[in-house]
């Protein structure tokens, strides 16, 4: 594969992520066909889409083995929790992206959790249930905020911020006897409230190295001042200004090397993207989550700051060579505002025409990922809650984020929303 000058890419997934995957893959001159698949219609533009959810593995395989694919790179967290990359390097298969069992580190809270403490690694004070009783009891005792949390995967929503007894009462009762999020809550973990600056710091990996992106920094509320129900990500922007060259080499020597050791002395070598949601703390930097893909939206923030050849990096990480690569990033900020559909992140409407993209594409230094997009006719629509991520580039935080919503104000679909203080807090 190394050698090859023209190698067949596909993309699982759906999302903005993916979308903007495709798009920096499209950049590599070694890249001939992508394929997305599901995909959307932004990433009609750069890649062919084909009818197969990211979830129906035996069909993604045999598409794979069909269409000749040279490596498969996936986007989202389900598949990677239900064994994709087992399936595909079973039948000779590359494809980028953690095992079944290195997937845990998403997929249980508990897992991650343990994880942590077995290889002392900081994280908040935590406990485990899967009785109501006991975490009714727990609860009662605590004289402090908790975190209350699914244990399984739960689209980014199952993280529920309880400042009083009632309000965790209230959110165990939500996820454990009301089932809100499905068999992801038949196990939870209920942690002490972390306060002080959230990062996200996204890193390579080829099992035994790492290799740390630009610190990016997610806003999760639905409505600005950080108020409402948590969402997948309403905007980003990369880098954070006080992740310093010195807490990134704390971030990489103290918290994501020592997973990535801990994960091949426990038979579960770890290849993928490893992304660490952290806190950081009075009392130093904690982990919040960790998550084993690329991060939807700090993907779109994260790519357009990328100098070099995304292909060569995610073969590197296959190939057990990350190593001897060096990757380059472009100086400046990137910085992205999402737009959401009325209604999300509860039930929301689709098939709402969106008007404006051409001309908000028009802006300099723009680029606009599609998230839940589909087309009637050659009309750009709504499929998702989340639509669309417009992304901009500029030498500072300020200039990226004034670009970015000068071409959010030319796009319009009836009830768009979207935060109007992504960065300012």
């Amino acid at each position: 594969m190394g050698k090859l000058n023209s190698a067949n890419i596909l993309i699982v997934g759906a999302g903005g992520r993916e979308h903007a995957l495709a798009w920096a893959l499209k950049r590599s001159s070694r890249v001939g066909q992508i394929y997305a698949a599901p995909g959307n219609a932004g990433t009609e533009a750069t890649a062919h889409n084909i009818p197969l959810r990211a979830e129906d593995t035996r069909a993604l395989v045999n598409f794979a083995r069909e269409r000749h694919i040279d490596l498969t790179v996936v986007g989202p967290e389900v598949p990677l929790a239900a064994g994709i990359v087992d399936a595909f390097q079973a039948a000779g298969l590359r494809i980028f992206g953690p095992t079944q069992a290195a997937a845990q580190l998403e997929a249980s809270k508990a897992f991650s959790k343990d994880f942590m403490q077995r290889h002392h690694i900081p994280t908040a004070a935590y406990a485990t249930f899967t009785s109501y009783a006991a975490a009714r009891e727990y609860i009662s005792q605590s004289d402090r905020p908790l975190v209350v949390k699914a244990d399984g995967l739960a689209a980014g929503k199952g993280v529920l911020m309880c400042e009083s007894h009632e309000q965790a009462e209230a959110a165990l009762k939500q996820i454990m006897l009301d089932s809100a999020f499905g068999t992801a809550g038949q196990q939870v973990v209920i942690e002490e409230w972390l306060t002080g600056t959230e990062l996200s710091v996204l890193a390579f990996s080829d099992g035994h190295t790492v290799s740390v992106m630009p610190p990016a920094r997610d806003h999760k509320r639905i409505y600005d001042h950080d108020e409402g129900p948590n969402t997948g990500g309403m905007g980003a922007y990369a880098p954070a200004p006080e992740a310093t060259p010195e807490l990134i080499e704390q971030i990489r020597r103290e918290i994501l090397q020592p997973v990535i050791d801990g994960m091949a002395a426990e038979g579960m070598p770890y290849v993928g993207v490893l992304y660490a949601g952290l806190m950081l703390t009075p009392a130093g930097v904690k982990v919040l989550e960790f998550n084993c893909r690329f991060g939807d939206p700090e993907t779109q923030v994260i790519l357009p700051l990328l100098e070099g050849d995304l292909l060569e990096i995610l073969l590197a990480c296959v190939e057990g060579r990350l190593g001897e690569i060096e990757i380059q990033w472009k100086p400046g900020v990137c910085a992205t505002v999402v737009l959401a559909a009325p209604g999300y992140p509860d039930d929301y409407p689709k098939g709402l025409f969106i008007s404006g993209l051409d001309k908000a594409a028009r802006h300099e230094n723009v680029i606009i990922f599609h998230a839940g997009t589909g087309r009637i006719d050659y009309q750009y629509v709504t499929a998702g809650g989340r639509v669309l991520a417009v992304s901009a580039t500029g030498a500072t935080l300020d200039a990226a984020l004034y670009t970015s919503y000068a071409a959010v104000r030319d796009i319009h679909f009836e009830g768009m929303h979207y935060r109007r203080d992504i960065g300012k807090r």
